[in-house]
């Protein structure tokens, strides 16, 4: 079970399973808030508190929401769904507490094609 958090706290959450990589998208959005993102089932991903601090943000297709605290700014996660259909989470690595992010491996995405 990995924990995170926004910057400021507000919003905390919990992921369940295990990872040794990550999916670095190059697309305009991920790129410039330089997300780093680990996959989980939608059930497998809990709010565990400050759900009404969490605001929405969608673009191109509008088919991912892109959630984050509405006081720091931080987008911890968003929710979308995989090709398959199935309820998925983007968990943001970055906010998990206890991350050596030095030792995990990035796999690039070209999202700017989709």
């Amino acid at each position: 079970m990995h924990s995170g958090s926004c910057h400021c706290g507000a919003v905390r959450f919990t992921a369940q399973g295990e990872f040794d990589q990550v999916i670095e998208c190059n697309c305009s959005h991920c790129s410039r808030k330089g997300l780093l993102l680990w996959f989980v089932p939608r059930a497998s991903f809990e709010v565990v508190s400050g759900e009404d601090s969490l605001t929405t943000y969608t673009f191109n297709k509008h088919v991912i929401d892109h959630r984050f605290c509405a006081t720091c700014g931080c987008q911890p996660f968003s929710f979308g769904r995989a090709p398959d259909g199935a309820e998925m989470a983007a968990v943001n690595v970055r906010c998990i507490e206890g991350i050596e992010l030095d030792s995990v491996k990035r796999v690039p995405v070209n999202g700017r094609e989709f």
